[in-house]
């Protein structure tokens, strides 16, 4: 196949945007890129790794950024830079936190956030300090129609430093020096190092937005911060994504964790004050129905107010699991139990060979022990729960789940 392009404008930037070569990456989304690499690069005047690279980021934006994916002459970075990006639905829930004149955002990266902030506030300001990522985001704001954000190269410090007027906003996602995944890390080991530089932000605005990995303890970023007046824990379809610290010059007052959990469904949304004493927490023996929170308020360690708020009763205080005889609507995982048996060799006999959901909650075992000993398999219609109830005994529910309408 001999190539033909014809480079517009856009294109003569990147050749990428050429009609022929965004065909050909349209054609091929969801592609296996280690088999189209080895093919003939069908357009030799353009960096074939380039062409693969569209194609596997694009279609990786497909669900994530659908907004993208649907426009025409949008340019994508390295896949890498697409998976760790903010998804439109956590954009859009930080969009509903911000308001006013003016936002900056310290640590553009692809600009989902920006895209998302100046739908609630009427200037924002895209730093990134590659230059590359930088024009490529420019030009991705004017193929979607976006002209109230100005997208600047360079080192955000610096840039706010050149900034005369007060902002409302100061929006920052500080990234990991080091990238050991699952190790725990603190505020002072990311870039910039927020914590070093509160005050001078402090100076600029009275209102900041932190975006940082679910991975960072509530307890650590506390201790780190101050000002913080309400922390938010997104989660998409019952999977923690990101956490959102809301810092307000001057606030020393109660800290609210605010969890939303997006769902196809809708939102779960719960609301409570850290390190609240509740009194009225209730226990009790197994009920008719189970609760189990979504994984937003799991984070958020509001277990006590759970109990409260919604007049449910805990099976054991380090459990985590609620009961109630009269079923009612619940932020997370619905149960009619079935049976309440205890973890015995003789009641585990019931369970070889056959498809069972299984969690554990506050139980010496794991599941895939609890699989491999007894001889279940995963999947089916029942749902299994080992945990440990009110009066200390190791006990097995069986459960039917209960759809969320």
């Amino acid at each position: 196949m001999k190539s033909s392009i014809k480079l517009n404008n856009s294109a003569l930037e990147n050749p990428v945007l050429a009609p022929e070569i965004q065909h050909f990456i349209q054609d091929h989304i969801g592609a296996d890129i280690t088999r189209l690499a080895l093919q003939k690069n069908p357009f030799p005047a353009v960096s074939w790794l380039e062409i693969l690279n569209q194609i596997a980021a694009k279609t990786k934006s497909k669900e994530k950024l659908p907004t993208w994916f649907n426009a025409t002459d949008i340019i994508y970075p390295a896949k890498i830079s697409i998976e760790q990006t903010s998804s439109e639905k956590t954009a859009l829930y930080k969009s509903q936190i911000v308001s006013g004149e003016t936002l900056i955002d310290l640590t553009g990266g692809f600009g989902v956030d920006d895209f998302y902030f100046a739908k609630a506030v009427k200037k924002v300001i895209h730093c990134e300090i590659n230059p590359e990522l930088s024009t490529l985001v420019r030009h991705n704001f004017q193929a979607l129609g976006i002209d109230s954000i100005t997208c600047i190269t360079g080192d955000s410090t610096e840039i706010l430093k050149t900034i005369p007027e007060k902002l409302d906003w100061i929006y920052i996602d500080p990234s990991r020096r080091s990238d050991h995944k699952g190790k725990v890390f603190m505020l002072q080991d990311c870039l910039p190092n927020v914590p070093e530089l509160l005050d001078f932000y402090f100076e600029h605005t009275d209102a900041l937005l932190i975006k940082t990995a679910p991975i960072l303890d509530l307890s650590s970023g506390i201790s780190e911060l101050s000002h913080v007046k309400n922390i938010h824990i997104v989660a998409v379809e019952n999977e923690v994504k990101e956490l959102l610290w809301e810092l307000s010059k001057g606030y020393n007052g109660a800290i609210t964790l605010k969890t939303v959990n997006i769902t196809n469904s809708g939102m779960e949304y719960f609301q409570s004050t850290h390190k609240e004493s509740i009194a009225d927490v209730q226990y009790s023996l197994p009920k008719k129905y189970l609760y189990e929170p979504n994984s937003a308020i799991m984070k958020s360690g509001s277990f006590d107010a759970i109990s409260s708020t919604f007049h449910v009763e805990k099976l054991h205080q380090h459990s985590h699991l609620y009961t109630s005889g009269k079923l009612i609507d619940f932020p997370g995982r619905r149960f009619e139990i079935q049976s309440v048996v205890p973890y015995q060799k003789k009641e585990m006999s019931q369970f070889k060979g056959k498809k069972v959901n299984i969690t554990t909650r506050n139980f010496p075992d794991s599941v895939e022990n609890i699989r491999k000993k007894w001889k279940i398999n995963d999947g089916g219609d029942d749902y299994c729960f080992f945990t440990t109830d009110v009066n200390t005994n190791k006990i097995i529910l069986i459960c039917t789940k209960i759809k969320n309408t």
